[in-house]
Parts: C-alpha cells; structure tokens; sequence
C-alpha cells in the first residue's frame, strides 16, 4: 500500500451508483483492492451520510471494484499507530463503524476477499450476500495484530464461538460458498448476479415505513445483546402498540380490507 500508487486526490474512492430506490456504493480503489486508507472512509462516511439525508433512499448496498471487496487497512495507517499515533486506528475504524451506525438497511455485497478491517465493513452491514470468488478472511493474528474495531464482537454473533474461533485463532478462511453455509452470508451467487441480487434484495424495503425500518433495526440490534427474554417482549409490546398508532399502519391494513373484499371467493 504504497503512496505513489495512490489514485489522484481529485478522483473519488467511493462511487454512488442509484438503481431505483436503492443507493449502491462501490468502494473504488482496484489498484489498492480497496484498502481502508483515509480517504477511503471519509468518502464512505460522506457517502453514508449523503444516503441517511436522501429521502427517496431504502436501502444501500456496500460493494467491492475490481477483484476484492476490501483487503483491511492501509499499512501506512498501521505503522504511524506503531509509532504512537494510536488514533490513525480510531481513523480507519470510522469507516466501518458509520456502516454499523447507518439508520437505513445495508448489504454488503462481498464480491472478492474481505480481510481485516475489510470484514469488518462487510460486517458492519445487516446482510450479506456473497460472490464464488469472495473471501473472508480475519488475518489479524498472522498480522501480530489483535483484533479490533469491534471484529470479535461482531464475528461471534455472525457465525457463533466454535467457527469464529477458527477464524481468528486457527486462522481458517470462509469462501463464499462456505460463509453461506456458516451463516456469514445469507447465500452466495454466481460474481455476474451478486450486485444485482443485492439490488433487488435492497429494492423489498421500499414499500415499507422509513421510520418503522429504523425502528425494526434498532430492535434487533438490542435483541442480539439483550440476554432477558421478558424485557424484549416489553420492549417489543412498546414499540409495537407505537406502531399501531402510526399512518403506515392505518394504510396498510385498510388495503389489506380493500384486498379482502376485492379478492377471488371460493
């Protein structure tokens, strides 16, 4: 990840592609597989937060240029926090941590190895949807390094203790096919339908409420930490009698009644 080869500082690193109500974002540095430099993320948190303001936005969909996703952080970063500059780290972790933060739904659409602080990204998103050539793949041991940026916490509770121990102590890959069956993906496609796939996965919250969306993604992300089944059903009751008190809800159940009287009888 050497600086010469960086691209030109007027050319942006990440790429906004809309396709209907979806907002595609392609990490845009081939030549680097898309490393995590500085300006990296500060193109993805500017991209995330430029989708957040979006109205017409439902989804976003992460994905890779070239042949990788992400190959993790850029040395460079590394090195200065060897050197004492331990909040070059905190920088690359903004990229990924805005992901995990994002009010909208994501998809990482993983076409190529994700690696480090790569996996992360693709972690940060609410679903994956993996390629034949992906790759996921922790490295941070044979690194030296010891995870960070939340990698442990969210790994675990992606594919459980036995596989993620595997994958950072025993330092064991998943290829898209294998990470589908681990549950790191929801499945895994041929790389030509991957984004497309993604897109159209992406395209299935449009009909939904915005705020009812950020609301159901707040909930899971409580329920995965939350270890008091009856406090979850609280707090499932509170936020669902909010929602019956909502315009979303009198449309969509007086369309349900409209689609009742219109329909086929027996």
């Amino acid at each position: 990840m050497n600086n010469e080869h960086e691209p030109r500082a007027d050319r942006p690193l990440v790429r906004r592609e809309d396709r209907g109500t979806v907002a595609v974002l392609h990490l845009d540095d081939p030549d680097r597989r898309n490393v995590l430099s500085s300006r990296m993320v500060q193109g993805l948190v500017d991209a995330v937060d430029a989708c957040e303001q979006d109205g017409t936005v439902s989804a976003i969909v992460l994905t890779g240029t070239g042949p990788a996703f992400c190959a993790g952080a850029e040395l460079d970063n590394l090195l200065a926090a060897a050197k004492g500059e331990e909040h070059r780290l905190r920088e690359v972790y903004a990229g990924f941590l805005r992901v995990a933060s994002c009010l909208l739904p994501t998809i990482a659409a993983v076409n190529g190895p994700a690696v480090g602080a790569g996996l992360n990204l693709a972690l940060a998103c609410d679903v994956r949807l993996a390629s034949e050539e992906a790759l996921f793949d922790c490295r941070f041991a044979r690194l030296g390094l010891h995870p960070g940026g939340g990698h442990t916490w969210m790994l675990t509770r992606a594919v459980g203790h036995q596989v993620a121990t595997a994958m950072l102590l025993f330092a064991q890959p998943l290829t898209g096919h294998a990470a589908a069956d681990a549950g790191l993906a929801l499945r895994c496609l041929p790389g030509p339908e991957l984004v497309d796939a993604a897109v159209t996965l992406g395209g299935r919250a449009a009909g939904t409420d915005p705020a009812l969306l950020r609301t159901i993604k707040q909930t899971l992300r409580e329920s995965g930490a939350e270890p008091d089944f009856p406090r979850m059903v609280d707090t499932e009751f509170d936020r669902q009698v909010r929602s019956l008190h909502q315009p979303a809800f009198t449309e969509a159940l007086e369309g349900a009644r409209a689609r009742r009287r219109t329909g086929p009888r027996p």
